[in-house]
This record gives C-alpha cells, sequence and structure tokens, in this order.
C-alpha cells in the first residue's frame, strides 16, 4: 500500500490501521455471514457504514485467500436495467482484478449482458462494463445468479443504498431479487442502507418479499473516548498531540460522525503539529464551511422560500422535535402547519433533512452550520 500522507482517511478505505475500532461490528458482521445469514445494515450517511463493509470484507479476504467480495452502491440507479448494469458489471470486474479470465464458460452465462472489457482510467485495474437490453433484465439477473451459483468460492456482496430498488418504476423488484438470493447457498449478503425507514419496511413487514430474510444491524456513533485515543495516536507519532478537550467539543458539533470528524481532523493534522486550543478547531471547521459556500448557494436556488426558510430554521434549532408546532412557526415566522408539512415532506425526499428518533436535523452538518450562521 502506498504511503499515508494524512492517517485522516475521508473516501476509501486504507486498511485497518486507518480505521477505528468497529471490531465488535466487524466480527459481528463477519460472523452473521461465514454462517449463512444475511446482513441488513442500517445507519445515516456519514457514520461509516461503507468503512464497516471494507473493514470486514478485508478480514475475509485476509483469512480467506480465495473469497470474493464485491461492493456496489445502488444510489444512482433509477430502474431495474440500471440496477442490473452495475450488479453485472461489478461481479465480473471483480472477477479480472483476481487474475481470473472471463472464459468461454463465463461467456456463455453472460449471454444477452453483452460485457466490455476495458482499463479504469483511473485505476489501471481492467475492468467490465455491461449493457442489458431493457426487455432482458429479468433473464439477465438469472444469467448473474446462474454464474454466481456455478462457482466454487465464497462470495460476499454488499448492496449500499438497497432501498433505492423500492423507486424504481418497475413492480416486483424486491420479490424477484429475493427469489435468486435465498437459493445463493454460497452468495452471501449485505443490504446496506441509510433511509431507516424504508430499510425498516422493507426487511421487517410481513408484507415485503424479504421479510425476516437477514440480521438487522443498527450503526451507532464511535464511543468518543475509542475514537479520541485513535486520532490522538496518529498526532503523537510524529511529536505532537491532540487535546482531549478539542476533541471532545469536535466529538460533540457533529454528534459523532465519523464523515465530519474525519474531515475536520484531517485539516487540523494538515495544518497542526499541536492541537491544544478549541480556537484551532472552531477556525478550521470554518474554513471548511466557507469553502462549501458556493456549493450550498447554488443548492438554495431549487428550493422554494418555504423550503428554504424551513431549512433555516432546523438548522438554527440544530434539532426540531415538532416542526409544526405553533412555538415554532412563530419563532422562525413560518407560514401555516400545512405548508411546512409539505416543505419538509421535499426536504426529506431531498435528504437534506433527516428524522431522528428524537426529531428533525439537517443532513449535511457543515451545511448545518453554514445556515446557522446565515
Amino acid at each position: 500500500m502506498k504511503n499515508i500522507v494524512n492517517p485522516f482517511i475521508c473516501q476509501g478505505y486504507c486498511g485497518p490501521d486507518y480505521f477505528c475500532d468497529r471490531m465488535d461490528e466487524t466480527q459481528n458482521l463477519i460472523s452473521s455471514l461465514e454462517n449463512g445469514r444475511n446482513v441488513t445494515l442500517i445507519s445515516p450517511r456519514r457514520l461509516g457504514k461503507t468503512g464497516l463493509i471494507w473493514n470486514a470484507f478485508h478480514q475475509i479476504k485476509t483469512e480467506k485467500k480465495d473469497a470474493v467480495c464485491i461492493y456496489l452502491d445502488v444510489f444512482s440507479t433509477k430502474n431495474q436495467r440500471e440496477f442490473v448494469n452495475m450488479l453485472a458489471s461489478a461481479v465480473f470486474t471483480t472477477v479480472l482484478s483476481n487474475g481470473k479470465s472471463l472464459g468461454k464458460k463465463i461467456m456463455n452465462i453472460l449471454g444477452a449482458l453483452r460485457p466490455v472489457v476495458g482499463i479504469d482510467n483511473m485505476t489501471g485495474l481492467p475492468n467490465v462494463t455491461v449493457s442489458v437490453e431493457p426487455s432482458q433484465t429479468e433473464s439477465s439477473i438469472k444469467n448473474i445468479f446462474d454464474y454466481l451459483n456455478a462457482t466454487n468460492k465464497e462470495i460476499f456482496i454488499a448492496i449500499d443504498e438497497f432501498q433505492q430498488i423500492t423507486e424504481y418504476p418497475e413492480s416486483g423488484t424486491e420479490a424477484l431479487l429475493r427469489s435468486y438470493i435465498q437459493f445463493a447457498n454460497h452468495v452471501h449478503f449485505v443490504f446496506s442502507g441509510s433511509k431507516q425507514h424504508l430499510m425498516s419496511e422493507m426487511f421487517a413487514s410481513p408484507k415485503r418479499p424479504f421479510y425476516q430474510s437477514t440480521d438487522l444491524m443498527n450503526l451507532m456513533p464511535l464511543q468518543e473516548e475509542t475514537y479520541y485515543l485513535f486520532a490522538n495516536r496518529f498526532f503523537e507519532r510524529r511529536g505532537g498531540r491532540l487535546s482531549r478537550e478539542v476533541f471532545h467539543e469536535l466529538y460533540a458539533i457533529f454528534d459523532g460522525y465519523t464523515w465530519y470528524i474525519q474531515s475536520v481532523l484531517n485539516r487540523l493534522y494538515e495544518s497542526y503539529k499541536k492541537v491544544d486550543s478549541v480556537a484551532q478547531l472552531h477556525g478550521t471547521i470554518l474554513s471548511v464551511v466557507e469553502s462549501k459556500a458556493p456549493q450550498y448557494e447554488s443548492l438554495i436556488q431549487f428550493m422554494t422560500s418555504n423550503q428554504f426558510a424551513l431549512l433555516k430554521a432546523i438548522a438554527k434549532e440544530s434539532l426540531v422535535k415538532e416542526p409544526t408546532s405553533k412555538d415554532f412557526l412563530k419563532r422562525y415566522a413560518l407560514s401555516s402547519a400545512s405548508s411546512v408539512q409539505t416543505a419538509l415532506a421535499a426536504l426529506c425526499d431531498k435528504e437534506l433533512v433527516y428524522r431522528l428518533k428524537d426529531g428533525y436535523i439537517v443532513y449535511d452538518r457543515f451545511l448545518d452550520l453554514w445556515l446557522s450562521r446565515l
């Protein structure tokens, strides 16, 4: 692995040395999969579920050299055809990445998938791009599972933002996938998602095909002390330190959400050898927020005035239990409760606002800070 200049990784996975804790979660995830139980992993975005998946995959690959681990994020897919294209591309790119060729047997199984083998411009590694005709999506899913079942290897597939399949115009996508997944004995699945209500409905409702078919895991924020010791270790390695008081402030500002904390730690590590002042922290956070201002200014151009007023009000409160209450409406000069409900539904649908058990928050914590300063 190449030399890591900054140990606070903000994207991708660079190995267990740069991954904080999650030992119990990693072991529980691996144990469920290896014992034949698929897993549903639910958490808001930016809490670290993708990193957890890659950490588990790294350990699986370390212990089982022949295991095949496949990850795909289907958030961008809009229909069944795009899902099949992404799944097939991920499966067969992994085959090539593991040093295997797309032999005649595999090509016969692929059938109508029409694979195109190329080189990824970013990584230099071989990849496979697949394009399926809309009329052949169902048969193509069968072809993919025929291939997976024909291998003699343990295969682990993580499908991130799995709730996206509920948005497809085609009916029956859940039932179609379930019909193949339940008979894929040595293919193990992680269904990961950030929309808690949709994921819970998919896997906990007796009316749905995936009902009680998986172990459910809900990811929680890292323990503050564990995270502090992890972070301070990197500062101490180069003769510096990270104040416990500063880290406590950082953790509290972002409620333990990993990606935001990592982003700030990355910049603190870049700028300071010793971080012993809350002023250093606040200055760094402010610079991050200000750097995102053009992006946020562009974003609000696509909102109605009611949506923007409500979003700004939620940011100023940090957490809103009852956004249609008289006190809240009056405090922020919002219009009627019905118009707030309409705006709230739109903001939740756009994933600008997220509903926790205790109330509503602005999903992007940097956006929350930017709005609260307006």
